[in-house]
């Protein structure tokens, strides 16, 4: 019988998360899901069963998730993957965004994730083995969109500790892998996983401009399907050397290009100027 893993996948109520522990638990993995409330899970999922661990967690409380951590080995016997995929888009410019909503969506978005590694870890590090799937977005790859800049800044910071989380665990054998979704037809857009900030300015054209495409236009006609993404992760939790980038979608793969080549272009610009700075160096 083949030996299947066990997932702990947070944010498991709808989006990605949901459609991710729908496929795992249809190919038979037994898998701790979580959500702000459990009845989400059950309403979505199913009672729980031999298989399948609802878990009502508080992302932000630490006790929460370590009970949460304690309670999957408890009925598993151990964590082979944890997906960080809780997390909410919010909209609204930088001078319009008040510092509570922004901390709001860094605590959820960024901290919640911190405190999941946090409880796993020693887990993962004494088995020396393991997967840690933290999904940011291709908008924490490139953020030059207007009116999403918190948002942004959190998924920046998604990749960011998942490059030296990556680093840091190597040694135990445990892989970490930053994953950044293009557009998947999930609900993400919908009122109910948007944070709108009230106090508008209507100056900022562009930035209402995207808001209404992103609501109006983009959501529900998004070419990403869920369902696919889901069947990529299983697969790359299979890989003895996953990536540590993961791009999930074409329109993911040309918004990074284009960045990419942003970038160098600035860099070769600039070069001469900007790397003559050292001590050593003529100007």
């Amino acid at each position: 019988m083949e030996n299947k893993k066990i997932w702990f996948v947070t944010g498991a109520s709808k989006g990605l998360g949901l459609t991710l522990v729908k496929r795992l638990l249809s190919e038979s993995y037994q898998v701790a899901a979580t959500s702000r409330t459990v009845d989400a899970l059950i309403n979505e999922l199913g009672e729980p069963s031999a298989n399948f661990l609802p878990l009502e967690v508080d992302l932000v409380n630490e006790e929460s998730v370590k009970k949460a951590i304690e309670t999957t080995v408890e009925k598993f016997g151990t964590i082979d993957v944890v997906v960080n995929n809780a997390g909410y888009g919010q909209v609204g410019t930088l001078e319009e965004i008040s510092d509570k909503i922004a901390r709001q969506n860094f605590d959820i978005n960024v901290f919640g994730s911190l405190n999941v590694i946090r409880y796993a870890m020693p887990y993962l590090r004494v088995k020396r083995s393991g997967y840690i799937f933290n999904i940011s977005s291709i908008g924490g790859f490139t953020g030059n969109f207007a009116g999403w800049g918190i948002y942004a800044s959190t998924k920046f910071a998604v990749a960011g500790f998942t490059e030296a989380l990556s680093a840091e665990i190597k040694s135990f054998g445990v892989h970490a892998t930053v994953v950044y979704p293009g557009y998947f037809r999930t609900s993400f857009l919908s009122q109910d996983s948007l944070g709108i900030t009230e106090s508008a300015i209507p100056e900022y054209a562009d930035a209402k401009a995207s808001q209404d495409a992103h609501q109006n236009d983009i959501n529900g006609n998004q070419q990403g399907d869920p369902e696919k993404a889901s069947a990529v992760l299983i697969k790359v939790a299979l890989e003895a050397n996953p990536p540590l980038h993961l791009f999930l979608g074409q329109d993911a793969y040309d918004a990074a290009k284009v960045k990419i080549e942003a970038v160098e272009k600035d860099m070769e610009n600039w070069q001469e100027l900007a790397a003559a700075t050292g001590f050593d160096v003529e100007v």
